[in-house]
């Protein structure tokens, strides 16, 4: 059995880079961003709820989701925006089913599942062990800022809108502090790894399963 990894984070602070950093050394990443758009491709049964529910007019002339007519419609009516979660949120569970499959028949040993809103959709209990990345508010918010076109107002209000940073971090198995250098940082992420590989031979996983979650 593989060793589930839930990996999440505070806001703009680096969870993806880390994701990427522990594929480099030998886990299966699954990222959850990525599930969510193969979720509603042209073809897929998501897609094909969602235009039912709301016809063509939230599909571009290509066939694929037209993303800000979606939500344009989903714009402050609850209902509409909580269908449209369930929606894909049925979509990317089946994908990551289906991926764990994949990892285990190729005797993967970790498996890491890149999810923004872990705690928020509740998830921490389908994983064998949960790794948060953070750095400080000030910090995050520059990167937004800077990477991401944001404006400091727009940041504000999603970060207003997750679980607290400090929440996150004192429920977490593994902490990365991402506040230096991208050395400093694959320097934090390889000792998490080794603890994890540790584990990953020293125990017997659990019922904990990442594709049984949620």
């Amino acid at each position: 059995m593989s060793l589930g990894v839930g990996l999440t984070g505070s806001l703009a602070a680096g969870k993806s880079t880390v994701g990427r950093l522990l594929e480099a050394r030998g886990a299966v990443r699954i990222d959850a961003d990525e599930l969510a758009r193969e979720a509603v491709r042209p073809g897929s049964a998501g897609l094909e709820e969602i235009r039912g529910m709301w016809g063509d007019r939230v599909l571009a002339e290509d066939g694929t989701l037209d993303r800000p007519a979606m939500r344009s419609v989903v714009f402050g009516d609850r209902e509409a925006r909580a269908r449209l979660e369930e929606i894909v949120h049925a979509g990317v569970q089946t994908l990551r089913r289906e991926r764990h499959a994949e990892a285990e028949a190729r005797g993967a040993r970790i498996v890491v599942d890149e999810i923004p809103l872990l705690y928020e959709l509740g998830l921490e209990d389908g994983f064998d062990a949960v790794v948060v990345v953070d750095a400080p508010l000030e910090v995050r918010r520059a990167r937004a800022i800077a990477a991401r076109g944001w404006t400091a107002e727009e940041f504000d209000a999603i970060e207003a809108s997750q679980l607290p940073a400090g929440e996150k971090v004192a429920r977490a198995d593994h902490v990365i502090l991402n506040d230096g250098d991208e050395a400093a940082l694959a320097r934090a992420t390889a000792v998490v790894w080794r603890a994890l590989e540790r584990r990953a031979a020293d125990e017997a996983i659990g019922p904990r399963r990442a594709a049984d979650a949620g």
